[in-house]
């Protein structure tokens, strides 16, 4: 092997231009999968924790069955009942996997400022959990701060968070008061005096004239209940949430308890979409990266092996066996594999050091703020690719060495 590995590495520094094409093509290939790859990665777990923390939705939601299709129709029948929230939290919080259990009621009404009203979404939660999550999170987004004002308050029912677009609708600034209108679970129409004491940029465009951030206390005095419409579950692990999900769905079956649990991904379907786009984006990169890599190779082996007919010939006049030609081939391309993709590791850490180094931030989809842009290096898109580049190389190279090798030596010797 050490034999035909020397003659490989001659073999390709005798055309250095044509080594040096192939090695380009194979380290641009390999560095535009890696560097799309980092930032695919990057882009879908910060969609992913600004859901899941940012926007304080939890790892897991736990309605009444029933609730997600039928229950703006008829809340009564899928609300959970004060006996059910409080066993549900005492059972979510004495888990070790969970990080923190909390209630939120949905309400929807109309919101005034005493000369012009439109409709809105009140999202009821505790301020302290909803602070808690956000904090909680991950790098930069828990560091963010996602609205201007003041921060809401488990003692100030009265205090309100209002969507940028509804603010401007009603002309409201942080302090001003509005009166919220809303009909209870009863049916009879109720209405409470409130504060903006914060605005904030919705995460999706279609709620910013509508979205409103409320107590939990506030939303259940408006709606004349101590129900809750879900229980918001925070684990410890994001990796955990199917497991937990799977304990919790057994543990209500054993109990008689007709509950619904849906995921973070199951709830976000923008995160789905956005993850479905990038997945595409990918595989056309890949497959171009592919049609590259292999044309490259393929064009290298062939030029070499037209050139080199008499020189296989002398060499299997030598006593060099078919099987070795080939492999030698296969060397000489598995050499052009390993280079080009080291040099590809070389570009792709390259491209990392000059983002971290630059530091340019942005705004992505359904998050609120700037934040850094990065490029994750990401271990089984640089293994795999180094892995499929190689084997493509070997492989391109592998039929055109066997047709080769299959001439017979006087024709081979003869050949123009």
């Amino acid at each position: 092997m050490s034999t035909l590995f020397r003659i490989a590495i001659r073999n390709l520094l005798k055309n250095r231009r044509r080594t040096l094409t192939a090695v380009l093509a194979i380290a641009m290939g390999y560095a535009a999968v890696n560097v799309f790859g980092g930032f695919t990665r990057y882009i879908n777990s910060n969609l992913r924790d600004s859901f899941i923390y940012n926007q304080g939705n939890g790892h897991l939601g736990i309605f009444r069955e029933g609730f997600l299709e039928k229950g703006l129709l008829d809340p009564e029948a899928y609300l959970l009942t004060e006996s059910e929230t409080d066993s549900l939290l005492t059972m979510l919080r004495a888990r070790p996997d969970v990080s923190l259990a909390t209630p939120q009621l949905t309400i929807t009404g109309i919101v005034s400022n005493g000369s012009a009203s439109t409709i809105f979404i009140g999202v009821g939660r505790v301020p302290s959990d909803a602070a808690t999550m956000q904090e909680r999170a991950p790098g930069m987004l828990g560091k963010l701060k996602p609205f201007e004002g003041e921060p809401l308050r488990d003692d100030a029912r009265e205090g309100v968070a209002v969507s940028e677009g509804l603010a401007a609708i009603l002309d409201l600034n942080v302090g001003d008061g509005i009166i919220a209108v809303s009909p209870t679970i009863d049916g009879q129409t109720n209405a409470l005096d409130a504060e903006m004491f914060q605005t904030f940029e919705a995460a999706v465009d279609l709620l910013n004239d509508k979205l409103m951030f409320v107590p939990l206390r506030f939303a259940r005095d408006l709606f004349a209940t101590e129900r809750a419409d879900r229980i918001i579950v925070l684990l410890n692990e994001t990796a955990d949430t199917e497991r937990v999900r799977e304990e919790l769905k057994a543990a209500f079956r054993e109990q008689g308890q007709s509950f619904e649990l849906r995921t973070w991904e199951d709830l976000s379907l923008l995160y789905r979409k956005v993850r479905q786009m990038f997945d595409i984006i990918f595989l056309f990169l890949f497959i171009i990266v592919l049609v590259i890599s292999v044309m490259s190779v393929v064009n290298t082996v062939n030029m070499a092996v037209m050139e080199r007919i008499r020189e296989i010939g002398t060499l299997r006049a030598l006593g060099m066996r078919r099987a070795q030609i080939v492999r030698l081939f296969a060397l000489e391309s598995a050499v052009l594999g390993i280079v080009g993709s080291f040099l590809g590791i070389a570009l792709t850490l390259g491209v990392w050091g000059i983002v971290k180094l630059i530091g340019p931030t942005w705004v992505p989809p359904i998050i609120t703020a700037r934040i850094p842009l990065e490029i994750y290096l990401v271990p089984e898109y640089l293994i795999g690719a180094f892995i499929f580049l190689l084997a493509l190389a070997i492989t391109s190279a592998t039929f055109p060495a066997r047709r080769a090798a299959r001439q017979e030596i006087v024709d081979a010797l003869g050949h123009a």
